[in-house]
């Protein structure tokens, strides 16, 4: 079993999630984080299957994730 970096967004009408390191556009959502979880877990099963595992081929790989906030002036 393959593990994956995933981001988890919590917004007003529920949860988002997407993971890091594979080519393309994959996305979960679920009212709740769980949900989401396993919606993204589903996409990104059926995102491998549907476009092979070149979708893997990152490099340099991922090795950890931050999430960091910053001020920009306009």
């Amino acid at each position: 079993m393959k593990q994956y970096k995933v981001i988890v967004e919590k917004h007003l009408d529920g949860f988002v999630a997407y993971p890091l390191g594979l080519k393309g556009v994959v996305v979960g959502q679920g009212d709740t984080y769980e949900e989401a979880l396993l919606d993204v877990k589903s996409a990104i099963r059926f995102h491998i299957e549907t476009f092979g595992d070149e979708v893997l081929d990152i490099d340099p790989p991922i090795l950890e994730a931050f999430v960091a906030e910053t001020g920009v002036e306009a």
